[in-house]
């Protein structure tokens, strides 16, 4: 087992054709098995002896190379570490985003109300219903909201085929994703402008029109 051959009677040197982290190319394990460097099949029950026993052999034939190893799981797991903690840290930044826009979205909601007030108590006293209410206060925020989401599924559809195109093997982005999100997003606000929607829909009618 020394530098510039293998010793095929102990150890069987084999490529790995496994992608590396950002690699538009399926990783090709040839070019990386220099001199004093071989990739070894282990089986994981024996492998604290079979690295014991080709230390031994390394440093029995190559007295002046250390003998350094690396499992190829841990350094395959250690490149895709950067993008999990890029996930999680884009998670709770989503969240804090989120959080940040529900509290504009009430103060907005808020303000409409307010400068809608003898409007609300005008129609109520026609015999306008709750309901209706709640509908006449969330139709402009639900349109918002869907011009919004046009704009922005395709601008996010595009960075993430942009960011996956970096990778040899990657999956596809389904459609039900952008629709499952646009959901949600909506369930969301219309959960903040119900707040003030059903405040707004329930107040005395003569109540609003004498603060006018």
């Amino acid at each position: 087992m020394g530098p510039g051959r293998t010793d095929h009677r102990r150890v069987e040197g084999f490529p790995l054709p496994f992608p590396s982290k950002r690699h538009k190319a399926p990783y090709d394990a040839n070019r990386t098995l220099f001199r004093e460097l071989l990739s070894v099949k282990v089986k994981a029950d024996a492998m604290p002896a079979t690295i014991a026993t080709l230390e031994k052999s390394w440093n029995e034939r190559l007295t002046n190379t250390p003998f350094n190893y690396q499992i190829f799981d841990d350094s395959f797991n250690q490149q895709y570490r950067q993008d999990e903690r890029f996930g999680s840290l884009f998670f709770y930044f989503s969240l804090l985003a989120i959080f940040i826009s529900c509290l504009g979205l009430l103060g907005l909601v808020a303000y409409s109300t307010i400068r809608r007030a003898r409007e609300i108590g005008i129609r109520k006293v026609l015999g306008a219903s709750a309901t209706s209410v709640m509908m006449l206060l969330s139709r402009e925020f639900v349109v918002l909201i869907g011009i919004s989401a046009v704009i922005a599924i395709p601008v996010v559809w595009y960075g993430m085929q942009q960011w996956l195109n970096g990778y040899a093997y990657r999956t596809g982005i389904s459609w039900w994703v952008f629709a499952l999100a646009g959901v949600f997003t909506m369930l969301v606000a219309l959960a903040t402008v119900s707040f003030h929607s059903l405040k707004a829909a329930f107040t005395n009618p003569v109540k609003s029109l004498q603060s006018e």
